[in-house]
């Protein structure tokens, strides 16, 4: 029996979309905060209420051979919580490793944990890519949430034998998503010029069915056993790319004016965006190498064909 956790979310729903294609007569359990109802026959749903210290998973971790933990406290740009840190931990740190303690204690084989890129840091110089080899360097609570959840798996499994994986993705685009990349899509659609045609930047992404085929391929890979893997396309793209990309896949070329780097950040600097400015503007790359080298695995789907199957959605029509 395989568990997702977040199974609702924009990673998690496509995990279970992808395991019941694949087999159908695999059993596959979900664990949601709600009913919810319209999962394929062959999935039993657990409703486990939100992600905390003194969540029960009693009955959701039985039988289970493999467990994928999506659920989380997500990256909010904009939070309104009072200590924001302490947020982070109660849900993707202390409910992460009550899950893992249980998951354990029920004879769960592996379990898979879904992290972040902020875990090492957040941007790169180019050329210089970030590696599960360097010193993870979180910069804000979502990010140090994560790595000290990773650690506090690794103490688990040392202690148990259940054996952890991370993955560490960047920014996850598709079918379905929202947030900073489905507002860049609605500027480009709307045909609004932005000032970003002259943007050298080198950001990696990762493709919605890439990060799924990673998830799958170290859900049974003997060698993903107690390893980290970073996530990505393969490709590095800059802003300006990225954006002409996306017009052509929506059928609508980006209107960019070229605006030098040094002037957006000094314009993002005086309106107090400099972090926008950095997530814009800055470079952060990542080495997929060691899941290449360790697991033989390479991204099936190419940016290029990926951005296609988001901008239809985005546009309405047919996947």
């Amino acid at each position: 029996m395989i568990l997702i956790t977040g199974a609702t979310g924009f990673v998690g729903h496509a995990v279970v979309e992808r395991l019941c294609t694949d087999d159908p007569l695999q059993p596959v359990s979900v664990a949601v905060r709600r009913e919810t109802g319209g999962w394929p026959t062959a999935v039993v749903e657990h409703v486990v209420g939100d992600l905390t210290v003194e969540t029960s998973w009693d009955d959701a971790v039985q039988d289970v051979d493999q467990l994928i933990h999506c659920a989380a406290r997500v990256h909010v740009m904009k939070d309104n919580i009072a200590d924001p840190l302490a947020e982070f931990r109660r849900i993707n740190v202390e409910g992460t490793l009550n899950l893992a303690r249980q998951a354990a204690m029920a004879g769960v084989r592996r379990f898979l944990f879904l992290s972040s890129i902020k875990v090492n840091g957040e941007s790169t110089q180019p050329g210089f890519p970030f590696s599960e080899g360097d010193m993870p360097a979180p910069v804000d609570p979502y990010g140090v949430s994560k790595y000290e959840a990773e650690q506090g798996l690794q103490q688990i499994a040392s202690e148990t034998g259940m054996e952890v994986v991370c993955i560490r993705p960047p920014l996850v685009y598709g079918p379905g998503v929202k947030a900073n990349f489905l507002s860049m899509m609605r500027w480009v659609s709307r045909g609004l010029p932005l000032p970003l045609g002259a943007i050298h930047n080198q950001r990696t992404l990762v493709a919605l069915d890439n990060l799924v085929d990673l998830i799958v391929t170290c859900l049974f890979h003997p060698a993903a056993a107690n390893q980290v893997f970073l996530a990505g396309d393969g490709e590095d793209l800059s802003m300006t790319g990225l954006l002409w990309r996306v017009g052509e896949a929506l059928g609508k070329p980006a209107r960019l004016l070229p605006l030098p780097e040094s002037v957006l950040r000094v314009g993002a600097a005086a309106l107090g965006r400099r972090d926008m400015a950095q997530r814009l503007l800055g470079s952060l790359q990542v080495d997929i190498g060691k899941a290449h080298q360790l697991l033989d695995w390479e991204p099936p789907i190419s940016v290029n064909a990926e951005l296609k199957k988001t901008a239809d959605a985005f546009l309405g029509k047919a996947v």
